[in-house]
């Protein structure tokens, strides 16, 4: 069973012109609104994140894997964002098994 409904012409000429207005604020929001502020951890809660211990962040940041920013004279601070690239890019997982490391003689034999 179908439902029709009547609806005046000029009424439904001005429903298309609201949801065309609708359609373009809608379009217009993102530009609009700022993006979202990108949270700051501390060292534990950033080590956590990470799945890591906080001595294993500290390395990363010296070794320049992972950049931080000076909080005060003692605490440093990491971006949500730049930890989740930490992750994409250092902690890969393996596509395909590793192939089984053969068995019998050993590969760096003594000399005789």
């Amino acid at each position: 069973m179908q439902v029709a409904l009547i609806v005046p012409e000029q009424e439904w000429k001005q429903l298309l012109a609201d949801v065309q207005r609708l359609k373009e604020f809608e379009a217009a929001i993102p530009a609009v609104l700022p993006p979202a502020p990108d949270r700051i951890l501390n060292v534990r809660q950033a080590a956590d994140f990470l799945n890591i211990s906080p001595a294993g962040l500290r390395r990363a940041r010296r070794a320049g894997r992972l950049t931080g920013l000076k909080i005060n004279e003692k605490e440093w601070g990491f971006y949500e964002s730049e930890l989740t690239r930490y992750l994409h890019r250092y902690n890969r997982r393996q596509l395909s098994p590793m192939p089984p490391v053969p068995q019998g003689r050993p590969f760096m034999a003594k000399a005789a």
